[in-house]
């Protein structure tokens, strides 16, 4: 993957979709990443936080 251009935040699938540079684009399943690394109300919170706000960041720090 190439240099990540533009995300996005789907709230109909909650994913992020991310599109690069090369033209490939990734779904992010948000659940599974706040399943994995949200282990607390506060660490949920600032991931939706990012989630809703800069979705390109919370792409960075998934990736």
């Amino acid at each position: 993957m190439n240099k990540l251009l533009s995300c996005r935040f789907n709230m109909d699938t909650n994913r992020v979709e991310a599109r690069f540079e090369d033209g490939t684009t990734l779904a992010i399943d948000c659940i599974a990443v706040e399943d994995e690394y949200g282990s607390t109300p506060a660490q949920r919170a600032e991931l939706d936080w990012l989630l809703c706000n800069r979705p390109l960041e919370y792409a960075q720090l998934v990736l």
